[in-house]
């Protein structure tokens, strides 16, 4: 057997997908996954679809975290104003952006908010503060604290997302011989501190630019400093989550499978 899911969300209810499409968007997806086969281990490119690759933003938004960088428990304390990705990659912090689903005028603590560019041409340009994490580094807060019902604020992202880039999916894949294309990721084998990234997998191999049949009970790994630089987005940004990306490639990570 096999699972998968879909769903939709949105501030305003004409945005919403069809219910009938999400639906069937689930079932395609559970039946394409039906008889997974072993992949077999090694170093190949690793393709992450939208749903995903989020996850790595939200990776970087921890790593960026105030309290982090003051703590020194980020691998990438001592990188502001530094290449951290390629060139040309842009991150955006978006918490005007009209009809996003956590866009405010304000943060937790007031302090009023604004559309930046965490990563610009590549390069870390910011921390995520509050006014508490501020103080501690010297720095002036960016309204990014964000307040729950029973604990003091602490800094986190809005409307967070990678810009896209200039190639479809396909092309992508297309001058892949020998690779992974993840749909599914598991556990939580990421160390803020180090930057060593290892999650439990399932998603398709691709043989000769081609998804060519399912995989399951696979291990990727990696380094996310080297992850971060070597990161190529396409061209697919659609905004469903407040964390988006594009389908993102990142050559040179270890699969671990049969």
């Amino acid at each position: 057997m096999e699972s998968d899911h879909d769903f939709a969300q949105a501030r305003f209810a004409a945005d919403l997908m069809d219910p009938a499409d999400v639906g069937r968007g689930a079932g395609e997806r559970a039946v394409r996954r039906l008889d997974p086969r072993k992949a077999p281990s090694g170093q190949v490119p690793v393709v992450y679809e939208p749903r995903v690759a989020r996850g790595l933003l939200s990776h970087l938004a921890a790593a960026i975290a105030g309290p982090a960088v003051a703590r020194k428990t980020s691998f990438l304390k001592d990188r502001l104003g530094e290449a951290v990705f390629a060139p040309g990659v842009t991150v955006t912090d978006d918490a005007r952006r009209a009809r996003g689903l956590r866009s405010k005028p304000f943060d937790g603590e007031g302090m009023a908010t604004e559309k930046r560019d965490i990563i610009a041409d590549g390069a870390l340009t910011t921390w995520l503060l509050d006014q508490r994490s501020a103080r501690e580094l010297g720095l002036a807060p960016t309204g990014h604290a964000s307040r729950g019902a029973s604990s003091p604020p602490a800094p986190r992202p809005t409307n967070l997302f990678l810009a896209p880039g200039s190639r479809s999916p396909a092309e992508l894949i297309g001058d892949i011989a020998q690779g992974f294309y993840v749909t599914e990721l598991m556990g939580m084998g990421v160390n803020l501190v180090t930057g060593d990234y290892s999650r439990g997998a399932a998603g398709f191999w691709i043989e000769n630019g081609e998804l060519a049949h399912p995989v399951s009970e696979v291990t990727v790994a990696g380094d996310l400093k080297k992850m971060f630089a070597a990161l190529v987005p396409a061209d697919d940004l659609v905004f469903r989550y407040g964390v988006d990306a594009p389908t993102v490639r990142v050559d040179g990570m270890t699969v671990a499978g049969a």
